[in-house]
């Protein structure tokens, strides 16, 4: 088991949160990496987090989102999948880093999704080309899903 740190920044470079996770798959497409929420519990509304949940994270070499696979920590129960619009990741020998530009998608285990934080995104002062590459973004998570291409192949 390899250990991988994992560091989520802001949309400026700006580290917010860092945590432990093993290596779970390399590829030429994305790296994968499991993890357990360490974080107190928090209920976002549309999903509750809890201490111990299970996370699978694929951070694609050249995509400007990653995906994490959220399931219950004590049942393993899928929950969904929580996808952030990010910059490509930073990748380093023992480290993943990813540039965090605030909007994301949230896709229930039925198919359905959400669209979160449009407002935190529109604050950001990003490039014109970034912009477009975010909403890229959305809309490729959302073929992902609708095609129910992996890891969206446990939809319901």
């Amino acid at each position: 088991m390899t250990a991988i740190t994992v560091i989520k920044r802001d949309a400026r470079g700006e580290d917010e949160l860092s945590y432990q996770a093993v290596l779970r798959e390399v590829n030429e497409e994305f790296i994968c990496v499991d993890a357990q929420f360490a974080l107190a519990d928090r209920d976002l509304g549309y999903i509750k987090l809890r201490r111990g949940d299970h996370f699978r994270e694929w951070f694609y070499q050249d995509r400007w989102f990653n995906i994490f696979r959220v399931a219950d920590g004590e049942t393993n129960s899928l929950k969904g999948w929580y996808c952030n619009i990010t910059r490509p990741p930073i990748l380093g020998a023992r480290q993943i880093a990813a540039e965090d530009l605030c909007l994301d998608v949230f896709v229930y285990p039925d198919g359905r999704t959400l669209l979160l934080d449009e407002e935190d995104f529109a604050k950001l002062k990003l490039a014109k080309h970034e912009v477009q590459k975010a909403w890229q973004a959305v809309s490729a998570i959302g073929r992902l899903v609708d095609k129910r291409l992996p890891p969206f192949d446990e939809i319901r």
